[in-house]
């Protein structure tokens, strides 16, 4: 909330509330959604190994203007928005686990919780933060003096910037809509008649109904910071009147061509598209490549360095290792362990870890106690599953042939340098080779 990094304590010292704004389910996931939910799922890893009790908490939205409009154009009927969602949400579960995310404990579905959102907007009103205004229910943002806290805006700034339409029902242009009346008989009944709930409102009841009045860490991408998670504090703080969330965890933009990766632009690629050619694990290793607070310049060309570098990793990490426990991790001796710890406590930075892995990949490769506490926090912390790759057909041409040629002819010098130099060219290239065995050639 202050903008700052600041040493995480939560409210109860072995227990953490996290809630995580879900997707709107009218469509297939693209590449953004899944650098969302993986940085939350390194979150939600690191808090558990550290020994956190976590309540992880996410939500889709299943009623929503797209989700009407998309049931409309696919199914004709408007009204089989749940249809749609149903379809969607199984997509984007089957990509999160492709992704290696851990479904977070409980995943609410907004439909199913009319009630206590119909509740949370009653008691609005009876505090007078929110009015009725022909059907329709808004927030009051000036009964809330603290708006804005989170995004840093002024709210004389805002104000200044509003429009306002002459058929606009709100008394202030910055209020925003709690519930939204529908015709007679639609949607949902309610106090001030049918309608559906406002896209804020749905998050903060669904907080409170999991994780109580008070969070501990409250996270999305950067977009929603305003005005989805201003909104939220607004509403929350207003009828229960304690501090919403003290840490807030937004990640940046997946950017094409500089610009953000968006439906609403048509500039995205959808996981289902990428992963029919490239290994989810590999895609799961680039957005770890990146700082979540940064932004990530997507290029599914830059997919096949990135897959060499996490073939690297695999390498460093193969072979015999034993279990070992998140408290010998934690309380280890090793320079390098301490490092890469280091690294993901100091705001999930991944990058950082991995140029720790890279720079001592010999003495962890040389030191079986060490690669078996490097590859355990790769695999529980990053979720990286560190198997080899499914390898796809190579086409032996020329060029691979001649390599293979010099390679042999190298290997019948003893020229062992040059030997092995273009068995990684040859590797760079897809083409593993394996050479027989000493004992092959001995006589039997």
């Amino acid at each position: 909330m202050s903008g700052t990094r600041e040493l995480f304590e939560p409210t109860n010292p072995k227990e953490v509330n996290l809630y995580v704004c879900g997707i709107t389910p009218y469509d297939s996931p693209h590449v953004g959604h899944g650098r969302v939910y993986v940085t939350f799922d390194i979150l939600y890893r690191l808090l558990r190994f550290l020994g956190y009790e976590v309540t992880y908490v996410r939500n889709f939205t299943d009623v929503d203007d797209k989700l009407i409009a998309r049931a409309a154009k696919e199914l004709g009927d408007s009204s089989q928005y749940r249809e749609i969602a149903d379809k969607y949400i199984d997509v984007f579960n089957k990509n999160m686990e492709e992704l290696g995310c851990i479904p977070p404990m409980h995943e609410p579905r907004v439909t199913d919780h009319i009630k206590e959102i119909i509740a949370f907007v009653g008691g609005l009103i009876k505090s007078g933060h929110a009015y009725v205004a022909d059907g329709d229910v808004y927030f009051s943002i000036k009964t809330f003096d603290p708006y804005g806290k989170l995004s840093k805006r002024n709210l004389d700034d805002l104000l200044a910037g509003a429009r306002v339409d002459v058929s606009e029902k709100k008394r202030d242009p910055l209020d925003f809509a709690l519930w939204k009346g529908e015709a007679e008989g639609s949607f949902w009944k309610s106090p001030w008649g049918y309608g559906r709930p406002g896209w804020h409102i749905e998050c903060s009841t669904l907080a409170r109904l999991f994780l109580g009045d008070q969070l501990d860490i409250h996270g999305g991408g950067m977009d929603l910071i305003f005005p989805h998670h201003e909104n939220e504090i607004a509403q929350s703080e207003a009828l229960l009147g304690v501090t919403f969330a003290p840490y807030w965890v937004h990640n940046a933009f997946v950017r094409i061509n500089k610009e953000k990766m968006s439906k609403s632009k048509g500039n995205f690629f959808t996981l289902d598209d990428i992963f029919a050619e490239t290994d989810p694990m590999v895609v799961r290793y680039l957005y770890l490549q990146h700082q979540y607070r940064n932004p990530l310049d997507f290029d599914p060309d830059q997919l096949k360095e990135v897959q060499k570098s996490y073939e690297k990793l695999i390498r460093i990490c193969a072979g015999k290792t034993k279990d070992v426990t998140p408290e010998q991790i934690i309380e280890s001796s090793s320079p390098i362990i301490q490092k890469m710890l280091h690294f993901l406590y100091d705001d999930l930075n991944t990058p950082g870890m991995f140029g720790v892995v890279f720079e001592h990949a010999q003495d962890i490769q040389k030191d079986p106690e060490l690669k078996s506490m490097v590859k355990t926090i790769l695999s529980t912390i990053l979720g990286l599953s560190l198997e080899p790759l499914a390898k796809q057909k190579v086409e032996i041409t020329p060029e691979i042939k001649e390599l293979i040629k010099k390679r042999d002819e190298a290997r019948k010098r003893k020229d062992y340098t040059t030997a092995d130099a273009l068995r990684d060219k040859l590797r760079e290239l897809g083409v593993d080779v394996q050479d027989p065995k000493i004992t092959d050639s001995l006589p039997k």
